[in-house]
């Protein structure tokens, strides 16, 4: 997956769209406006994501906002009407914002490819999906995977899988399945041994409040920041709770972008500004007049600011030789001024 600036930040649109087709435009249009690469939608229908059944072992009881609601019904208020997805992806173009999505079976990854959707997500519930990933990897496009529930088998079945359909433009997103997610619980250090581990890039699917956890990831070396996104988390919705609304996802966005220009690279080159600032640094000055066959001595030269004379580290060579001219308090020296 190729980026033109930096981390690749992603508004994830989700159910925000509440039902409402003009809901979901204006909200890829904000999420432009916000500073976002790509908006990201998730297809599936009630039926291709569960059964439509209410035994006990279909009810959410997970101690989450959704408790009690079994999933077929969650699933089927939540849904994006796939009627609505090429509407989408062409208002999506017209903005210059990429727009893609996340699969939830093969018939949503055969759909999606007649809207040529530029790269596949795969949402942390379905890491052990490997059938899915499989036939999602087969499309040779770029894929996001994300790792909310995985432990390190998984996460290598399912780079295994890609990698077996010859693709390896894979990236992996640490995430926190709670939502929202605290904090506490994001563990984001492990964001780079999944780097270090898969070789792999890697990214942040953010379900806490706020925007700390993208700026450490961003410094931590993500290349790819996701957060749900909402017009106003006063229209309601399964996901309202714990998504960005223009405002704070705008606020993100320039913070991700500081932190990634205060990164910089790891050279000791300075900057412009840095060589310029080396005038104030120290350099070896006559602090007090000497004639011309004076000895140099600690009395007569001294390490001060500014730094357009001598390194001070010349100064034991100096020391006990004699002047070849005379000096006024002030003058800058050389190495040949004395012998």
């Amino acid at each position: 997956m190729k980026k033109s600036k930096g981390v690749f930040i992603i508004a994830e649109l989700s159910a925000n769209h509440n039902g409402d087709i003009e809901t979901a435009k204006k909200t890829v249009i904000a999420a432009k406006n916000s500073g976002a690469d790509a908006i990201k939608l998730q297809t599936y229908t009630a039926d291709t994501i569960t059964l439509n059944t209410n035994k006990e072992d279909f009810r959410i009881n997970q101690g989450t906002i959704w408790d009690g609601k079994l999933l077929y019904d969650l699933y089927k208020e939540a849904y994006t009407p796939w009627e609505w997805h090429k509407e989408i992806f062409d208002l999506a173009k017209e903005l210059d914002l990429l727009c893609f999505s996340s699969p939830f079976d093969h018939s949503a990854v055969d759909f999606l490819e007649t809207l040529n959707c530029p790269i596949y997500k795969i949402a942390s519930f379905e890491i052990t999906d490997i059938p899915l990933i499989s036939y999602v990897a087969s499309k040779g496009k770029p894929i996001i995977i994300s790792t909310g529930i995985a432990e390190h088998e998984d996460i290598s079945l399912a780079v295994e899988a890609c990698k077996k359909q010859g693709n390896t433009d894979i990236t992996l997103l640490k995430c926190t399945s709670s939502y929202p997610a605290p904090i506490e619980e994001a563990n984001i250090s492990l964001m780079q041994q999944i780097a270090k581990d898969f070789k792999v890039k890697v990214g942040l699917s953010d379900h806490t409040m706020g925007s700390t956890l993208p700026i450490i990831a961003t410094a931590l070396g993500a290349s790819v920041i996701e957060k749900h996104f909402i017009l106003d988390r006063s229209i309601g919705g399964p996901d309202a709770s714990f998504s960005m609304n223009e405002r704070e996802f705008s606020e993100m966005v320039q913070q991700i972008r500081a932190a990634e220009k205060s990164i910089g690279s790891t050279n000791y080159k300075l900057s412009e500004k840095q060589e310029e600032a080396k005038a104030f640094s120290r350099s070896l000055y006559i602090s007090k007049e000497i004639k011309k066959g004076e000895i140099a001595s600690k009395e007569n030269i001294k390490s001060v600011r500014p730094g357009y004379s001598l390194h001070p580290k010349h100064l034991p060579q100096i020391l006990g030789k004699k002047a070849k001219k005379n000096f006024s308090i002030g003058d800058r020296i050389s190495l040949s001024d004395f012998e």
